[in-house]
């Protein structure tokens, strides 16, 4: 597999460059999910950076690499919904449900 050393600005890895495994188009995941363990063994911290670019070309206006910046919602936000998905677990009850 293919890698792509990239920055991550923000929170507790700010400054740190690591090799990110890209996909088949070349670029690196959305997100990028980093499980920190609990120094008390309790389930572990999520940090979640989200992927920006880096800069842009002049001429075309095309990503000129990427970098990640830190989230501190932690993946709250944008996420398909499509017809057949299952409802969010987080939301109260399915879609359409009344009481009484």
């Amino acid at each position: 597999m293919k890698s792509e050393d990239t920055p991550f600005e923000g929170g507790p890895m700010d400054g740190r460059v690591l090799p990110v495994l890209v996909g088949p188009t070349g670029n690196p995941p959305k997100t990028y999910r980093i499980p920190v363990p609990d120094a008390a063994g309790g389930p572990p911290t999520v940090l979640v950076y989200r992927r920006v670019p880096r800069g842009h070309s002049k001429r075309l206006g095309l990503p000129r690499g990427w970098k990640y910046e830190f989230d501190p919602g932690g993946g709250t936000g944008a996420r398909l919904r499509w017809p057949w998905s299952k409802p969010d677990s987080r939301a109260g009850g399915k879609p359409g449900d009344t009481e009484g």
